[in-house]
């Protein structure tokens, strides 16, 4: 298994320092699992994709419109 050093801000640090009854390695571990999942679905998806840019800006500009019409 490949190793990994992680930097995390002081006062998350010390919040995690708090909770020892968890395996914080664990937990990274399965968020950057999770994430990878995500990213390669992604990935699968966007491989089929006849989309360019231009249309995924356009397309994403028209549900910004909507949704701010729709919260407004």
């Amino acid at each position: 298994m490949g190793n990994l050093t992680l930097s995390v801000p002081e006062e998350l640090h010390k919040r995690m320092r708090g909770h020892t009854e968890f395996k914080w390695s664990d937990i990274a571990r399965q968020a950057f699992e999770k994430k990878l999942r995500e990213i390669e679905l992604a990935d699968k998806l966007l491989s089929r994709s006849e989309l360019n840019e231009e249309d995924a800006e356009r397309i994403g500009h028209k549900i910004k419109s909507k949704i701010r019409e729709r919260f407004n």
